[in-house]
């Protein structure tokens, strides 16, 4: 007589962990996109965290990358639990091909989170060149859910299996690297499309001259998202009065030996008087910090 082979505790607990970890994962990018939609910053103990999340890779077809990824983490998590919902007594066919589909989903959402999160890593060490203490958390995330997808489920067609990661592995490389493309081009960060859009009034104008007489300078990057959101605040015209040192090698005029001099860690910053102002500075306490005694009647006509 034969003893039935016992379930593995890997297999037994997979669906929660599952959960459990996508939870986090939603969590993590949830935090994230509010503070990209706010235009906050993050709390990170690192100081590459707002670097990462101002660049032109943070943002796809113009909504917060972390969006994305709070419905992937969040859609992971729904399958996990999907079949837990149906009674198993009385539905127990429907439980069974819920759990038999949700896992094959659930394989491919991870095939194609991990596949992401690789490419989004390389950006960050390669292109962006700072470190994102969120993004590796969510690579993290995104690898494990990958591997439990695979060791949590007794699969029985391990070639169908490999036929179908190979097929969304495809098909999530070629849509990410589509996706770029635009910002891995050289041409893309040409001012028309990082450009200010707004106009100036004459106190924002005024201001701005102001500034670059008392030798304030902005430093900024041609595809930071916080930079653009600073210099709407002032206008087409009055940005043009503005010192604007860009530190981006592959930017319009690019200084990047002024911003290593003076040590800028993140886009935007001031410097006035001396002193290092990181983030987007509303035009009043700019006024504040420079001694303009001018017209604060600040805005866009």
């Amino acid at each position: 007589m034969f003893r039935k082979r016992s379930t593995p505790w890997i297999q037994r607990k997979s669906r929660f962990i599952i959960a459990t970890i996508a939870a986090f994962g939603a969590v993590v990018t949830a935090y994230l996109t509010i503070v990209k939609l706010t235009g906050g910053t993050a709390a990170c103990p690192v100081t590459g965290c707002d670097k990462v999340l101002s660049s032109p890779y943070a943002v796809v077809f113009g909504l917060p990358l972390a969006l994305f990824g709070f419905l992937a983490y969040s859609g992971m998590g729904t399958m996990a639990v999907a079949p837990w919902l149906i009674n198993p007594d009385s539905q127990k066919e429907l439980r069974q091909k819920a759990e038999q589909w949700t896992w094959l989903l659930m394989f491919m959402g991870g095939v194609a989170m991990m596949l992401f999160s690789s490419y989004l890593i390389y950006l960050m060490a390669f292109k962006i060149q700072s470190l994102c203490l969120y993004c590796i958390a969510s690579a993290v995330c995104s690898l494990s859910l990958f591997l439990l997808t695979i060791v949590g489920h007794s699969w029985e067609d391990i070639g169908q299996l490999i036929f179908t990661g190979v097929i969304v592995g495809m098909i999530t490389i070629i849509g990410t690297l589509a996706v770029y493309a635009p910002l891995n081009n050289p041409q893309a960060g040409s001012q028309e499309t990082y450009g200010v859009t707004t106009a100036s009034n004459p106190a924002n104008i005024a201001l701005a001259e102001h500034l670059t007489q008392a030798g304030a300078k902005m430093y900024g990057a041609f595809w930071c998202s916080h930079c653009k959101t600073q210099k709407q605040l002032f206008g087409k015209e009055a940005v043009t009065k503005l010192t604007y040192i860009e530190c981006d090698p592959k930017g319009k005029n690019p200084q990047p030996e002024l911003c290593q001099a003076a040590k800028i860690e993140s886009y935007p910053t001031w410097e006035v008087n001396g002193q290092l102002y990181p983030g987007v500075q509303r035009l009043d306490k700019l006024a504040q910090l420079s001694g303009y005694s001018g017209s604060q009647n600040f805005g866009n006509p």
